[in-house]
């Protein structure tokens, strides 16, 4: 299957916020002790200011349909503990049902790569649920390696 990514308009709203249910139930099935059910994820005027900034990008089917979404966020990281470097951090990365496995989440990577190139980034980094073991698996086949793992103390 072949994407075109895009940058999202306001005129995507339904078809994001869709994608986005599909994956807070996700959430939600895997940790209901942290997630909730939420019918307004997004308000319009939220999702409108996110488009105002050109950082959330719509992949988009041959047919036009969205099957994929990406938010991202530019970072500066810079301390006198660190490296000085500039990296896009993957904020948000989904691909709606019936069209995962199809690999569009690599076309998305690809996208990723030719941005990291034109900006002159550093690196590309994101966060994966642990319970989220297909798109674990998809982020070590595309090159990803663990940078730190986050973990919690339930009381």
């Amino acid at each position: 299957m072949n994407i075109n990514m895009r940058s999202a308009t306001i005129n995507d709203y339904e078809p994001v916020i869709k994608i986005i249910s599909q994956v807070q139930d996700m959430h939600v099935d895997w940790r209901p002790d942290i997630y909730k059910h939420n019918d307004n994820l997004i308000s319009k005027e939220v999702f409108e200011k996110i488009v105002e900034n050109n950082t959330f990008f719509v992949a988009e089917n041959d047919d036009k349909n969205i099957v994929g979404i990406l938010e991202l966020v530019f970072k500066h990281i810079e301390s006198p503990a660190h490296i000085t470097r500039d990296i896009i951090f993957i904020d948000t990365m989904a691909v709606a049902d019936g069209y995962r496995g199809l690999g569009v989440g690599h076309q998305m990577f690809e996208f990723l790569k030719i941005m990291k190139n034109k900006k002159n980034m550093d690196g590309i980094e994101l966060q994966v649920n642990a319970k989220n073991h297909a798109a674990y698996e998809m982020y070590k086949k595309y090159g990803f390696t663990e940078k730190s793992i986050n973990m919690e103390l339930l009381i």
